[in-house]
């Protein structure tokens, strides 16, 4: 019953990040928080599915450094536009200017 429960939660906070994630794009670094926030919270459903059927962790184990590689990689994205263009802000980069 309490697995149940939890991964109720976790699907609700899911659910949250990608609502977070579809309102919040001002700013490049509001949108690779809520993206972080969606990472956590499939890894920790993750971690609850695997639980409840006993298998290994880890799948977990990798699914986490993937995904610190992939908050590493939004980081020096974000460095790098803020050095060329001055801002973060999503809606003024050109994705079709060279």
């Amino acid at each position: 019953m309490m697995t149940i429960l939890s991964l109720i939660l976790s699907s609700i906070l899911l659910m949250m990040g990608v609502l977070t994630f579809a309102l919040n794009r001002k700013h490049l670094l509001s949108m690779l928080l809520s993206l972080e926030y969606i990472v956590l919270s499939l890894f920790l459903l993750l971690f609850i599915y695997l639980n409840m059927l006993s298998y290994e962790t880890f799948f977990g184990l990798m699914f986490l450094t993937f995904s610190v590689c992939e908050g590493a990689l939004g980081l020096s994205i974000l460095v790098s536009m803020i050095r060329t263009h001055g801002n973060d802000y999503f809606q003024s980069f050109n994705i079709l200017q060279c």
